[in-house]
């Protein structure tokens, strides 16, 4: 029952910040334009080996009522898993660009000076968060002007491993981002 309201209730719960985008929904990592950073999917950033839904195993979620502490106790043990998921050495250093929506976490009503960029819309507002390893911590070089909270954005800089816990989630990921862009459908 849970899986079939969630979709629903999450619409019915997000304000219109992102009226294109509907809870859950990825932006194409397909570069739109030339840019001097090499384009980074989401799935670069797992492990190969890290399995997202270990944590269900021999869990039949069909089955689980809301009310059920079986259900319960399966969100707990996740969040536990998703918290401390790996990060990917490889991509450690490397000059990104990566798509995202943005979740605020310090600005003002004009200018972001700190962010988390996740993967897909609604993540970390009315959602669980994803995995710390689906939430890079972000400090732009400078406060990023005519951006809000949810709007789809391209971040180009240099990505490092660094775990930091905001209210909004657990990240596995910091940028020093140097360019900051609203995303353009092709």
């Amino acid at each position: 029952m849970l899986k079939a309201l969630l979709p629903l209730l999450l619409t019915l719960a997000l304000p219109a910040w992102g009226a294109d985008y509907k809870v859950g929904d990825r932006l194409s990592d397909a570069p739109t334009a030339k840019s001097t950073y090499k384009t980074a999917s989401w799935d670069d950033l797992l492990p190969k080996e890290w399995d997202p839904m270990a944590a269900f195993k021999g869990i039949d979620l069909d089955k689980l009522d809301d009310a059920d502490p079986r259900a319960a106790d399966a969100l707990a043990n996740m969040r536990r898993a998703w918290d401390a998921a790996p990060v990917n050495p490889a991509v450690d250093g490397r000059d990104i660009r990566i798509p995202g929506f943005i979740v605020s976490l310090d600005g003002g009503p004009n200018e972001l000076r700190e962010f988390l960029l996740v993967p897909y819309f609604g993540a970390c507002i009315h959602v669980p968060p994803p995995p710390a390893n689906q939430i890079i911590h972000v400090m732009p070089a400078k406060p990023v002007k005519g951006v809000k909270n949810m709007e789809a954005v391209w971040v180009s800089g240099r990505l490092s491993i660094g775990h930091s816990d905001s209210p909004m989630g657990k990240s596995g990921y910091r940028m020093q981002a140097r360019e900051v862009v609203k995303y353009k459908e092709r």
